[in-house]
């Protein structure tokens, strides 16, 4: 701590730590710190960044100022490998001088001066004290990877600088990051570069030879699997020293080795989070004969494997994504980088010159995205929405961040978390959202916790949310009941991490008592001094949110939020009021846990599969212990490659009580009246989501609702479900050629038109109509009659403008056919025609003139009649005058008689 130092240091390898080649960059370093309490540090991998500079920023090689420092790290893996490397490059061990802290594990001393923590740890803390209290400079490091973590914690420490404690120094420490931006974000921070000592790597391009399926969710074809498999055997053969392969998963780390059995004196180590500290330490340390490290992108810049000479790169990274219109989200398989392609390939230069093996050809690299996409932009933003509600900013409006969180994320996140009873109307953290932020779970799992603990207990409450919080192992079950016996006896790594976070979750999930330091009660308290620090507000955001807080968090301490009184102890009631939970069976517990963690995704059979109350309809896989389940809590989902349902991976059988209750915020009673087949369908409906639970058909439905369904028909199935005679065809047709040729005020009928103006034509028949056959009782022609331009007075010009019918020479009163309002057709016998010079005309359009054969068939079509008797009769008169001879062809038929009647009864 300040103001004290402590010596329990041993032998101090100066010798390791002069060799770093970021020594150099410390006076700079140092400076800017001094002068601007702020900067950026751009180091290469392998240069001590992690671990050399928090060591001087500490005071503890040279004797200087004794400061407390914390280095954030993205993974544990690294906390701890940080941690160690720091211990043995000051001759101690960890706990004394250096410590770390990761979820569920602390190892540090009374007296230590720098702690490596997970930036999931700081951020808990800075939401508990955001003074950070004996803490003189925190470095975040490996920043450039854009955890949604870590950008939060650096918006929140340049509100504690702002607002609280401008002596607060911040270093953003990284490999290869956008310096300038960070320098930008961190108020126009120094940019410190150290240089780093590389070696040259060769690229080797080595794709499949035959094309292989690209990733697909988590699935990774296993013909590229089989490749990565014979590129290490081939660096072996080729290279000297190590071999590190990079793979996007455990899975696929898995698969691999055990592809590589049988490869002689090699040893084959597994390097991922979930690995075991024996293991990773084993990896860490080095070793005299060869060795093939396979690892997870946490090998990329975080730590460092000695004797490394090849790199096997298989192009594959493991990225968080949503889909909130299906409500799914999980890792997701994506091409890396070509910025992680150049940090994964200079592990292989750090010693030596060195060999990468990429599973890519070079036309293909050039068109890899440059950088990874910030977990900010593409992540479920439900954790990130809490902690910024409970910093008091709800919209995160007012932090500084690289990137500005999608508007759709946040709000998807909103509506969650204010079903879970989170947040208030005003989106501001609840009392409860408090608790459930500092649980270290996805705001859905603290929310299961919470509300399951009271009824089977902290203890079985807290298994079930573990084995939720990390996927247990494919080949454990899909049965959520089976991964929990599996689990409880099972001595694997999965099990006993399991076991530690059932442990920490147990004593998380139990209340302390209120006014404790860490409780809701005493964490709003502790920060009513926030006001009186002073500063005007936050990032831009005068006063702050709700007025003078600086953006921090809110609140009282007096009472309870509504919700929280309210819903979430409905919620226990309803499910204690159902009996039996204290003694239930592990079946129906993890049912219970599962279903309250994911509401909208309890799931009922529905024709064949299950349809989850968000609309999501899933299968379970073939010998799926989830068959013959009437009710599924769907608690992790995927979407194979081509299948039109997504797929349960693990669940849980449920009742429909527990349904009911668990997603009570989604349930629905009320009358739905639509269309459906054609009529329609009036039921009272009680609705899970998407789910009917129970349906009757109702005789008195709401008449506007009704209404509204016969609009919906008419609009799917078109206004032929009215009753048009031929006459209110022709008035449509009519309108539709003077609406052309005229405009207003003579109206559109066209479909589209018609249905917006319903209201003005179809009433009062469309408000009496209760079903498909009144529809089709409705006349047509005399609604249409309503939408003639009667206020206008043009409406009794309607037979002069567009006559239904017009006189021709020979008297007779032809109808018009208006079918195409471009050119209205007159269809008429050649012989009534005699004597008229010129086509007739309607509304200024000349009449398309179908001249008929006496037997009704069009001899001619023309729009220029003049025309037509001067260049086209003969060709006429030749072809029919023989065919029909007891008809009038004259040869000059401009001057001769019309008639409709024959020569005989002409003579008559």
């Amino acid at each position: 701590m300040p103001g004290r130092a402590y010596d329990t240091r041993g032998v101090i390898r100066y010798d390791a730590l002069d060799a770093l080649p970021v020594r150099g960059a410390l006076p700079g370093l140092t400076d800017a710190l001094r002068t601007h309490g702020t900067a950026v540090l751009v180091a290469p991998p392998g240069t001590g960044k992690t671990t050399l500079v928090p060591l001087a920023l500490a005071g503890l090689l040279d004797g200087g100022p004794v400061r407390r420092v914390v280095v954030a790290e993205p993974r544990r893996i690294a906390a701890r490998a940080a941690a160690r490397r720091m211990a043995w490059l000051l001759g101690e061990k960890v706990g004394g001088s250096v410590g770390y802290t990761v979820r569920g594990e602390r190892v540090v001393g009374r007296h230590a001066r720098v702690e490596v923590v997970t930036t999931g740890v700081l951020l808990q803390r800075l939401q508990r004290d955001q003074e950070l209290p004996g803490v003189d400079v925190v470095v975040l490091d490996e920043c450039h990877e854009r955890h949604l973590d870590a950008d939060t914690v650096a918006a929140f420490l340049l509100d504690v600088r702002e607002a609280l404690r401008p002596e607060l120094r911040l270093v953003a420490a990284s490999a290869t990051t956008d310096a300038e931006g960070w320098a930008r974000l961190l108020g126009g921070a120094p940019v410190v570069a150290a240089e780093g000592v590389s070696h040259p790597v060769e690229v080797v391009w080595a794709p499949p030879v035959r094309p292989v399926r690209p990733p697909h969710g988590m699935r990774v074809d296993p013909a590229l699997l089989a490749h990565v498999a014979s590129l290490v055997r081939r660096a072996l053969a080729e290279r000297q020293g190590d071999v590190l392969c990079f793979l996007p998963g455990v899975g696929e780390i898995a698969r691999v080795a055990g592809q590589l059995g049988g490869i002689g004196d090699v040893d084959v180590l597994q390097v991922h989070g979930r690995a075991p500290a024996a293991v990773q330490d084993a990896v860490l340390a080095g070793a005299a004969g060869r060795r093939v490290v396979l690892a997870t992108s946490v090998a990329e810049s975080s730590l460092t494997v000695p004797g490394v000479r090849v790199v096997v790169d298989s192009g594959l990274a493991r990225e968080p994504r949503v889909d909130h219109a299906r409500g799914l989200s999980a890792l997701t398989t994506v091409r890396a980088s070509q910025a992680a392609g150049r940090q994964r390939a200079g592990r292989a230069g750090r010693e030596a010159p060195g060999a990468v093996y990429r599973c890519w050809t070079e036309a293909e690299d050039a068109r890899l995205p440059r950088f990874p996409a910030p977990e900010i932009k593409v992540a479920d933003l439900t954790a990130f929405a809490l902690q910024a509600a409970c910093w008091g900013d709800p919209g995160a409006l007012g932090l500084a961040l690289l990137d500005p969180p999608p508007g759709g994320a946040m709000a998807a996140a909103r509506e969650v978390l204010s079903a879970i009873g989170a947040v208030d109307s005003a989106g501001r953290a609840t009392e409860r959202g408090v608790r459930m932020s500092r649980l270290g779970l996805h705001p859905r799992l603290a929310r299961a916790l919470l509300d399951a603990a009271p009824l089977v207990g902290a203890e079985r409450a807290a298994e079930v949310v573990a084995l939720l919080s990390e996927e247990p192992p494919r080949e454990y079950s899909d049965d959520l009941a089976a991964v929990l016996r599996s689990a409880r006896r099972g001595g694997d790594a999965y099990a006993a991490r399991w076991r530690t976070e059932a442990r920490r979750l147990r004593t998380a999930s139990t209340p302390a008592p209120r006014g404790a330091a860490g409780t809701p009660g005493s964490a709003v308290a502790d920060r009513s001094d926030i006001s009186a620090a002073g500063a005007a507000g936050v990032s831009g955001v005068p006063g702050g949110v709700g007025g003078g807080s600086h953006g921090l968090l809110e609140g009282d301490g007096r009472s309870s939020s509504p919700v929280e009184t309210g819903e979430s102890l409905r919620l226990v009631s309803a499910l204690s009021s159902a009996g039996g939970w204290g003694n239930a069976g592990d079946d129906r517990v993890v049912g219970l846990v599962a279903a309250l963690a994911f509401p909208e995704r309890v799931a009922k059979v529905d024709r064949g599969s299950y349809l989850m109350a968000s609309g999501t309809r899933a299968e379970v896989g073939d010998g799926s212990g989830l068959r013959g389940a009437a009710w599924l809590a769907v608690a992790v989902a995927d979407r194979p490659v081509g299948a039109g349902h997504a797929r349960v991976r693990l669940g849980a059988g449920i009742d429909e009580g527990v349904a009911r209750d668990a997603a009570r915020m989604l349930l629905s009673r009320g009358e739905e009246v639509r269309w459906s087949e054609g009529d329609v369908v009036a039921r009272r409906v009680e609705r899970l989501g998407a789910l009917e639970l129970a349906v009757r058909v109702i005789r008195d439905a709401d008449p506007v609702l009704v209404r509204n369904a016969l609009l919906e028909g008419l609009r799917v199935e078109g206004l032929g479900l009215l009753r048009w005679s031929q006459d209110a065809e022709r008035l449509r047709q009519r309108l539709a050629f003077l609406r052309l040729r005229l405009g207003e005020p003579w109206p559109d009928v066209s479909e589209n038109a018609l249905h917006a103006r319903v209201d003005e034509w179809l009433e009062p028949e469309l408000g009496r109509a209760r079903r498909r056959a009144d529809l089709t009782r409705i006349d047509a022609g005399e609604a249409l009659g309503r939408l003639l331009p009667w206020s206008t007075g043009d409406a009794v010009r309607l037979d002069e403008l567009a006559p239904e019918r017009i006189e021709v020479p020979s008297g007779s009163r032809i109808r018009i056919d208006y079918a195409d309002p471009e050119r209205p057709v007159l269809a008429v016998k050649l012989q009534e025609m005699f004597g008229l010079e010129r086509s007739p005309t309607v509304a200024g359009v000349p009449l398309l003139v179908h001249l008929l054969s006496p037997a009704g068939r069009p001899a001619a079509v023309t729009a220029d009649l003049a025309s037509f008797w001067r260049d086209g009769y003969r060709a006429v008169r030749a072809e029919l005058r023989g065919r029909y001879p007891k008809h009038p062809w004259p040869e000059d038929p401009a001057a001769a008689e019309p008639t409709r009647f024959t020569n005989a009864r002409l003579r008559r």
